[in-house]
């Protein structure tokens, strides 16, 4: 099989293409403005299924021919949708088991969106047989450089076929039903299962007096798990279908970032090219966009992923729909491509006359024509990613520092009944991250399968679950040299979500040397305070009350019955060393806490700081490239620590001399020395 970044020769751009919302004459205008707006690809078929299969054995190409050979004659590449993102209206007419039902037990009708009951077998055989048409039909269609399956899977159904297939994958799970009881602790509140079919889905009917929050973490634990199976099975069906006739193109299917229902980091093993959709507010820091970029080249095994959407002006689904300023959407486009995006994409080609989307942004406006900003915009970027051309074609990041990341730490934390209503995981992470982006140290991220040996560095906020052997693996990176960093609420439970008994932080005590012995909650308008390197913290959310087991105290806290205990500690373990942050802090101290721990362990900044300027480089073959991006509003001038080339200008800067960055302004060096 091909790698996506043999079947293209630069950066592609494009997006999402429905020209059968249009009438053909329109296709001529449009295939003429993609020319002026340097628009090469397209992502085609994306909703066609209804087109396509207008009943159970009656399948119509005519108009997808069409289209496929109009944009094959223009030169056009294309991202070839398999369509089955939406089932059509007849197949839930006369196939009820395609219908999903509800958190709240009803089932749905006909309409929408992601409808599909993943464990329907009228969903996956026909789905699947569409698959094969399609790509039997088009394999020979040189210009298809990936494949692209459904489109934004996700949600949840709690149907019978659901039910049964739960139980199903439970005894592969478990094997036996005394297994099912000590994993999900059944004994308390009389809760023993003595057969199968004894077992319900946890819902608002069963288990849950809260969405989020469950009355027995382990069953819904897993049932994330378990949906999230269901739903990438059917992904991988129409994969093989798909790879069976075209096995040198490229499969994808669009992720949507910190997405809480789908465990992409499983996802991303069975994924020829990670692709996923950015769609941030427009009040979204650097950092938290910036943040998901990273996820998703570390869900895809640290290569380069595709950028499938974005909006090129507005989004018509935030409460307040404001629009791009001027030089964003070029900002945000590279923002992806520094860290990682070897295309840029948008939703949408043309914008819709009708239904929801009428109001989110396209290349092409509602007016038709090319003198809109947007299209302007949009066209002045074609040119430049025309020149880079395939310089930057698979070209990776050297990380020296991960954070750690995982979708089953984020599942049992939503569903555990204490110690706050407050803890959100992903700001946990944020918090780490955003001191990293803002010192410009490059982060990579990674889960319980990957390796450490590449870091120097492994934060890993509110580590609620150790895994099974994940003690082992942060074990060996500290002995071995590593520095680790934890904090509080870590190492309570194992991955059934069964407290860890003899002590927190569990397995992770050792390594850590301190003993947690409780946890206090502290409401949104209170806070403690604790001191490090002579500076006053607040000290926020949870406190940790922890006593040294041969860690060195860094902090204290100041206030309460607990004043002077380790508030921030430090192990030396083996070679290494170990944190311990026990309570959650401000950006101020996140970020003078990570410039100690990185010079500490060796990992120097890429770039000078500078407000608002973002630096990321990536590497290949072709050379080593810093990108740096003016977030900001005021022009910023920085000193070249090596002498390097605009790619985008060409002029050459040697080291030690200015670079100017307007605001809004992206400069992208080969460094040369």
């Amino acid at each position: 099989m091909k790698k996506y970044s043999e079947k293209v020769n630069k950066i592609v751009y494009g997006g999402d293409y429905n020209p059968e919302q249009w009438p053909e004459d329109i296709w001529r205008e449009d295939m003429r403005l993609f020319k002026e707006a340097g628009i090469d690809i397209v992502t085609l078929n994306v909703f066609s299924w209804a087109a396509i299969q207008p009943s159970e054995e009656e399948y119509d190409f005519s108009k997808l021919d069409k289209i496929m050979e109009m944009v094959r004659e223009n030169g056009l590449k294309v991202c070839l949708a398999t369509s089955t993102g939406a089932h059509p209206a007849w197949m839930a007419k006369r196939h009820p088991d395609i219908l999903r039902v509800d958190f709240e037990g009803r089932k749905h009708k006909f309409g929408a969106r992601h409808n599909s009951c993943p464990n329907s077998p009228t969903y996956q055989k026909y789905s699947v047989k569409l698959a094969e048409k399609i790509a039997g039909r088009y394999k020979g269609y040189e210009n298809i450089v990936a494949w692209h399956i459904s489109n934004e899977y996700g949600g949840e159904c709690y149907c019978e076929n659901c039910e049964r297939a739960f139980r199903a994958w439970l005894r592969e799970k478990y094997k036996t039903l005394e297994e099912v009881n000590r994993a999900w602790n059944t004994s308390f509140w009389g809760h023993t299962f003595y057969d199968w079919d004894e077992i319900v889905l946890p819902n608002a009917l069963s288990e849950h007096f809260e969405p989020e929050r469950s009355m027995f973490q382990g069953i819904t634990l897993d049932y994330r798990r378990f949906n999230s199976d269901s739903i990438l099975n059917c992904y991988r069906m129409e994969y093989d279908a798909v790879k069976k006739i075209t096995p040198d193109i490229p499969v994808t299917t669009n992720l949507m970032g910190f997405y809480p229902a789908l465990d992409y980091q499983k996802w991303g093993r069975y994924m020829d090219v990670v692709s996923w959709d950015n769609y941030p507010d427009v009040d979204a820091s650097p950092a938290e966009i910036a943040m998901q970029h990273d996820l998703m080249r570390g869900v895809g095994g640290g290569n380069p992923f595709l950028l499938m959407e974005q909006t090129p002006g507005v989004t018509n689904w935030h409460t307040y729909c404001a629009l791009k300023r001027p030089g964003v959407m070029r900002l945000w486009s590279y923002q992806a491509v520094a860290h990682g995006a070897d295309s840029v994409m948008f939703f949408q080609m043309r914008r819709s006359i009708g239904a929801c989307e009428k109001y989110h942004s396209a290349v092409i406006d509602h007016v038709g024509n090319g003198e809109t900003r947007v299209f302007k915009e949009t066209a002045a970027l074609g040119k430049e990613l025309k020149k880079l051309g395939g310089d930057l074609l698979g070209a990776v990041s050297d990380a020296k520092a991960a954070i750690y990341f995982d979708w089953d730490n984020w599942w049992a934390l939503n569903c555990t009944a204490g110690p706050t209503m407050d803890l959100e995981y992903k700001a946990q992470v944020l918090d780490y991250y955003k001191a990293l982006h803002g010192l410009n140290i490059p982060v990579d991220f990674v889960g319980a399968n990957d390796g450490l040996d590449k870091y120097k560095l492994l934060i890993a906020p509110v580590l609620y679950m150790t895994k099974t052997g994940y003690d082992e693996k942060v074990r060996r990176f500290v002995e071995h040299g590593g520095t680790f960093v934890t904090t509080f609420f870590s190492g309570i439970v194992d991955e059934h979500d069964l407290v860890i008994t003899g002590g927190y932080p569990g397995k992770l005590r050792d390594i850590l040397g301190i003993w947690a012995e409780e946890i206090d909650a502290l409401p949104r308008d209170k806070e403690n305070s604790f001191d490090y390197n002579g500076r006053t913290y607040p000290a926020r959310l949870l406190c940790d009350l922890i006593h040294p087991e041969g860690a060195k105290e860094l902090g204290a806290y100041q206030k309460d019955f607990y004043a002077g205990m380790p508030a921030v500690t430090v192990n030396e373990f083996g070679k290494g060393r170990a944190y311990y942050v026990a309570t959650r802090s401000d950006e101020h101290f996140f970020r003078a806490f990570l410039e100690d721990v990185c010079r500490e362990c060796g990992i120097k900044p890429l770039f000078e700081r500078a407000d608002g300027m973002e630096a990321t480089v990536r590497e290949n073959e072709n050379g080593r490239f810093l990108f740096l991006l003016n977030h900001g509003d005021r022009v910023l001038e920085v000193r070249a620590e090596e002498t390097c080339v605009d790619l985008l200008t060409e002029e050459r800067v040697s080291g030690g001399e200015e670079i100017r960055i307007e605001p809004k302004d992206v400069k992208i060096m080969r460094i040369t020395q």
